[in-house]
């Protein structure tokens, strides 16, 4: 049940929307498609500032609250599914949210630190240099003399993130009871990883060590530059961290005067997220272009590090194998490994049906450069054939296919003849020979050895145990299978049923009544489509990340 505040924020969604003149995204809802001449009654639709559309969408979304702008940065970054005026505007979400005042800035770092900030740096600048969802930036000089800048934490944004989140939950937990798509997206576990996410973002002091964690991995790389995090005066609400100089990589001309190889940005991009995702498990998953600035050298310089990814051990490797078969064209072993990795049923699925599916979506965009790939036509293909082999969403990798798709999209700007998988194959081929062959069982044996000498000495004695347990009747099998748990419980039922029969009882079993409302959009029409707005803000673009998962790993 949605909560009296819940349907509060819910109205208050609507209103947002209408006001600044998207009536269309209210009143396209069935429940509000008769009623829709209404809107020419309505005082802002006659008062509205002629803005143009792109305008008021940003304009909303920056009243609408932080959820709803990571929404607006993910999709800005997506210029080959946006009309050129609506990415633009959108553009200003990455980095120029409207700021809060300066002086409620002093005021935090002042609680922070407990004393008058002058006691603390030699300069402060109350004028922002850049304004985000969740923080803003103010230039500062330490004692030392050393030109710094100061991130801070929005004040309440707490409070305003839990609450949106909440309203997440809700709708997630009626899209999975109502949606018929529910099952196979899991929307509630796909805003659990979210909430983790968003909610680690609020914490200065984590985001400093991802930082220092990135800058170790890629410390003397001509390709990455990571600044230097000042512990000394960073705090939960407030970072310091070295100021960093370079152009935006969204200024492509500005790039282009500096005589900075386009290409080789390109390529470097993809270089980087692969050697984050596989060499060091560890990668920037906020990489929009207001994070990403590049050096008059060709290097790319990161800032705003609040969200970071990481794979399991399992997770990673799957996704390598599939990436590597796919560049290789083996669509018989990509769907293998979707089997295997449980990402489509076993039981129902055959793999020779899969890779027919695999190989019809996938070819047609072999050794094309980005410019020339119609990515909405492959996405929704993909969500074809997800949807017909019953795929499920694999939460953890959300920020994966998020960063992915940030990745694909600043490629696009800066270099659009890029040749994304010839560019990828080589690294990903080096990788798998690294952890799959002879140099990477050595490696294993290396890391395992301290650990097994230690146990060494303990083994004659456990075996002496075993063996004396085995042989006076003590010892005991403890097996655990999902498999013959369910057997275990089938064959139980079944001698239930006997029992009854021979009993002279009997039972009609009624089946389960699904109730399907159709698709999102009419599952919670009227004032529930503005809920459906913010899920797609929670969830950052989850369902563009959904739509590329069967070749990118697990589908999403």
């Amino acid at each position: 049940m949605i909560r009296p505040s819940q349907a509060i924020r819910l109205f208050h969604i609507n209103w947002v929307l209408m006001r600044h003149g998207l009536d269309e995204v209210v009143l396209a809802t069935h429940l509000f498609r008769p009623v829709r001449f209404l809107k020419y009654f309505s005082p802002w639709y006659w008062l509205r500032e002629p803005a143009s559309y792109g305008v008021r969408i940003r304009q909303a979304l920056e009243d609408l609250g932080p959820i709803f702008v990571k929404f607006g940065q993910i999709l800005s970054t997506r210029r080959d599914l946006l009309p050129d005026e609506i990415a633009n505007e959108l553009a200003r979400l990455q980095d120029r949210v409207p700021p809060f005042p300066g002086t409620q800035a002093r005021t935090i770092i002042e609680k922070a630190y407990g004393r008058p900030i002058e006691e603390v740096l030699a300069e402060f600048s109350e004028s922002p240099l850049a304004s985000a969802s969740i923080a803003q930036v103010h230039s500062a000089r330490l004692r030392s003399g050393r030109a710094v800048v100061v991130k801070v934490l929005r004040p309440g944004i707490e409070k305003t993130i839990r609450r949106d989140v909440g309203l997440l939950f809700t709708l997630a937990r009626l899209a999975e009871r109502y949606w018929k798509e529910g099952r196979r997206l899991r929307p509630i576990e796909v805003v659990q990883e979210y909430e983790k996410t968003i909610l680690d973002e609020l914490d200065l002091m984590r985001e400093g060590a991802n930082a220092s964690q990135l800058r170790r991995n890629f410390l003397g790389s001509p390709m990455l530059y990571v600044p230097e995090i000042f512990w000394d005066y960073t705090r939960p609400s407030v970072l310091v961290m070295e100021r960093i100089s370079g152009t935006p990589v969204g200024d492509v001309q500005g790039l282009k005067r500096q005589g900075i190889s386009m290409q080789m940005l390109g390529e470097r991009g993809v270089e980087i997220f692969f050697t984050q995702v596989f060499r060091d498990n560890f990668f920037h998953a906020d990489m929009h272009p207001g994070n990403i600035f590049v050096s008059p050298e060709g290097q790319y310089i990161a800032v705003d590090f609040g969200i970071m990814g990481t794979l399991t051990p399992e997770d990673q490797r799957y996704l390598a194998e599939n990436l590597l078969a796919f560049f290789n064209r083996d669509y018989c072993r990509v769907a293998e490994l979707h089997i295997e990795s449980g990402w489509v049923p076993r039981q129902t699925t055959r793999v020779d049906e899969l890779e027919a599916a695999i190989r019809t979506v996938c070819e047609p965009i072999f050794e094309r450069p980005i410019s020339e790939i119609s990515f909405g036509n492959f996405l929704l293909r993909l969500f074809q054939t997800a949807r017909r082999f019953d795929m499920e969403v694999q939460p953890q990798l959300v920020l994966l296919q998020k960063t992915l798709l940030n990745i694909e999209g600043l490629g696009r700007q800066l270099y659009p003849e890029l040749d994304l998988w010839k560019t990828a194959k080589p690294y990903m081929e080096r990788w798998v020979s690294e952890q799959l062959g002879p140099r990477a069982f050595l490696k294993r044996v290396r890391k395992t050895l301290p650990r097994l000498s230690e146990r060494l000495p303990e083994i004659p004695e456990l075996a002496h145990r075993v063996l004396s347990d085995a042989a006076h009747g003590r010892l005991k099998v403890s097996w655990n299978d999902a498999d013959l748990d369910r057997l275990r419980n089938e064959v139980r039922r079944g001698d239930r049923r006997t029992a009854k029969m021979i009993g002279g009882g009997s039972m009609l079993i009624s089946g389960a009544l699904l109730v399907t409302l159709g698709p999102a959009a009419s599952l919670l029409s009227g004032t529930l489509s503005g809920g459906l707005f913010a899920i797609g803000a929670g969830l950052g673009i989850t369902g563009l990340a959904t739509l590329l998962a069967p070749w990118m790993g697990r589908p999403d």
